[in-house]
């Protein structure tokens, strides 16, 4: 296993990725290990909230964001409020998957979870046994360090220039590529 991909991890896709799945997109590993990796794409928002796709859920204005092209029958959520949510993984410093569903709906219906504290995502994006590490060989990704205003702060629709900037050098100059080609 490679050293530069762990739970934590952003990846943020090369700037002419064809795969239209991942194009310009940036990914938190959730978990990375012998039998594969699991992520949530941090920047495609859906036009839906979570209230509106879940059944029995809250009323909670929270987009939907799509988390991958796997498992689109799927919810999934990252969250800053560990210390609250039982069975909660740490991902990143401040950025927690998963938890108790149920204690999670009544911390939303007693407001100690707000909106800004919580990402919820239909899908993920997944890799088998070291798939991850021969597309990272193939350059197909960029590294890079996950940080909760990343999660839960940034605009998402600048979030792959941003960090992509945050790394600095020759990736300042990419953040600021078009992405057709034709026009740098």
């Amino acid at each position: 296993m490679s050293k530069l991909i762990k739970s934590g991890t952003i990846l943020l896709a090369e700037p002419f990725m064809l795969d239209q799945n991942f194009k310009r997109t940036a990914v938190l590993l959730v978990d990375h290990g012998k039998e594969g990796s699991i992520g949530f794409i941090l920047n495609r928002e859906v036009d839906m909230r979570v209230d509106e796709l879940v059944d029995d859920f809250p009323e909670f204005d929270a987009p939907i964001y799509y988390g991958g092209p796997v498992g689109t029958d799927t919810v999934h959520y990252l969250h800053a409020k560990g210390d609250l949510l039982e069975g909660s993984d740490e991902v990143a410093k401040g950025v927690y998957w998963g938890g108790d569903y149920n204690q999670l709906r009544f911390l939303i219906r007693q407001e100690l979870i707000k909106p800004r504290d919580i990402r919820f995502f239909v899908g993920y994006s997944g890799w088998s046994e070291n798939q991850l590490e021969e597309e990272l060989s193939l350059g197909s990704w960029v590294t890079a360090p996950t940080y909760a205003n990343y999660v839960f702060k940034s605009d998402p629709q600048k979030l792959w220039s941003q960090v992509m900037d945050h790394k600095g050098n020759a990736f300042s100059v990419i953040a600021d590529m078009n992405e057709e080609p034709n026009y740098n």
